[in-house]
């Protein structure tokens, strides 16, 4: 587990969310299309609309992905526009639909993303920072075999001066473990019984032959050391992606409890006052807000 898995796992933060980026003050034309001008700002809006489909994208093809997206954006509003889409009977209550979503996302912007800062996050992960105790994670490396017998035969052989990584590779069923490398691991990683044992050892000390259901090992430990803790730029993204949550949640509960909201189909009233009567949350703001930002 390295330093930001540890640092996740502590504050349990969920990750996924994404964080606006900044509509550019500069807004320089990147591409046009059919003499359409797209700009760096049509970029930087389409990246808060699927901003949650780029989160395994690298940095350097975010833009790439981003403009690819608004080209087929505006060549399919060009075709609709030639197909008189326009004019059709709905589209006037689409335009005022997505009229009110801009609006909520420019209020999202202004009042949740620009209400958390990184000296809040920055705090949040002082304070829990400290919390933190470094785990201890060793290198090892093993010779498996079949039987007690043979792995007490490898024991005497390696106290007698033969090399490990040689007779890992001649005698070791572990094929993956190259030498019998398996690298570093912390406590919870490996089998309960090779891990007591891999633990008690000192660095150096080569261990008894030990039984687990893959057969019996030879351990011997060559370093041990306490994981090296996350720095707050290695988890400041998380945690701010966490205030932001947090803080979308404190900003819908208020609207609401500020607000006259009558639901007035009664089927859709009987299924919200059917949730409300089993404790579920409100809908949104967290599965929302995962939609579009």
């Amino acid at each position: 587990m390295n330093s930001v898995k540890l640092w996740s796992a502590l504050l349990l933060l969920a990750a996924s969310m994404f964080l606006v980026p900044p509509v550019h003050a500069a807004d320089p034309v990147v591409a046009r299309v059919n003499g359409v001008e797209i700009k760096q700002s049509d970029l930087d809006f389409a990246a808060s609309e699927v901003g949650p489909r780029l989160g395994a994208v690298r940095p350097e093809d975010r833009n790439r992905i981003l403009l690819q997206f608004v080209i087929e954006n505006e060549l399919m509003a060009g075709a609709g526009e030639k197909e008189n889409l326009d004019e059709a009977d709905t589209f006037d209550k689409r335009v005022a639909y997505h009229r009110r979503r801009a609006l909520r996302d420019a209020y999202f912007d202004k009042n949740v993303t620009g209400g958390v800062s990184e000296a809040e996050a920055k705090k949040v992960f002082e304070d829990n920072i400290a919390k933190v105790k470094p785990e201890q994670e060793i290198k090892a490396r093993h010779i498996l075999v079949e039987t007690e017998d043979e792995a007490k035969a490898v024991k005497a052989e390696l106290d007698g001066g033969a090399d490990f990584a040689k007779l890992a590779a001649e005698k070791s069923k572990d094929k993956n473990a190259e030498g019998g490398d398996l690298g570093y691991f912390t406590r919870g990683q490996m089998l309960k019984p090779f891990e007591d044992a891999a633990f008690a050892l000192d660095v150096g000390q080569i261990s008894d032959p030990v039984k687990t259901s893959f057969g019996w090992h030879i351990i011997e430990v060559q370093e041990k050391r306490d994981q090296k803790l996350p720095t707050f730029k290695d988890v400041k993204d998380p945690i701010m992606s966490q205030l932001v949550m947090r803080k979308a949640q404190t900003v819908i509960s208020g609207l609401r409890s500020e607000a006259d909201i009558e639901i007035v189909d009664p089927d859709l009233k009987r299924a919200m006052d059917d949730a409300a009567m089993r404790g579920e949350a409100p809908p949104l703001p967290e599965e929302e807000f995962n939609e579009d930002h």
